[in-house]
């Protein structure tokens, strides 16, 4: 994601990778060791995006959303609005009602926590993204303090009767992106279309 952001030039076009991680907590550029109270044998890894402390392991849709703010005449506020707003038409795609926190970035459902967000911004180009939960074991999160809030419930799109595997999980979060980004299609693709960089 670094080299990436570091090599694109005015016509790269913006890219999302869709993947799962081992098991393995991260702890954002601000995030506190204490939060991170009983790891065992899982991995905790300091990373540069923003937020705290979360836990990704398999069963868990981690997209990195590669964009450039500057060509698309975004502020982060706004690009971070916009990407729960994808998350929130997914789970809608699903029959689910999500919301927002004022303060708190990221897609709850009643209360519970089903989506985190963690940029990196540099020099108008985005890197880290987003991680929804999908089926993952969310036992390990009892271990941390989930974006640094002890006692945050955290819950999944199995719970909540949305039948999906990561991969349909992936290509719906895709299309809603491709939307909410501008791409009028909404079909799945590795980039997502947006305005003439020239």
């Amino acid at each position: 994601m670094r080299r990436f952001t570091a090599e694109r030039g005015p016509a790269t076009l913006d890219e999302v990778w869709l993947l799962e991680h081992p098991p393995v907590y991260t702890l954002g550029r601000a995030g506190r060791e204490e939060h991170v109270r009983d790891p065992g044998a899982i991995p905790v890894v300091r990373s540069d995006r923003g937020g705290q402390v979360t836990y990704h392991g398999p069963g868990q849709l981690v997209a990195y959303v590669l964009v450039d703010l500057g060509r698309r005449r975004l502020g982060v506020r706004r690009f971070v609005g916009l990407l729960e707003e994808a998350v929130l038409d997914t789970l809608a795609a699903g029959g689910v009602a999500g919301d927002r926190r004022a303060g708190a970035p990221g897609v709850y459902v009643q209360g519970r926590k089903v989506a985190s967000l963690g940029l990196r911004v540099r020099q108008g180009r985005t890197y880290h993204g987003l991680a929804l939960n999908v089926d993952l074991d969310l036992e390990p999160f009892v271990r941390i303090d989930p974006c640094g809030y002890r006692g945050l419930a955290v819950t999944r799109l199995r719970d909540l009767g949305v039948p999906w595997g990561v991969e349909e999980a992936g290509e719906r979060l895709l299309a809603a992106l491709g939307r909410r980004l501008g791409d009028a299609s909404g079909a799945p693709c590795a980039t997502i279309p947006g305005p003439d960089p020239g």
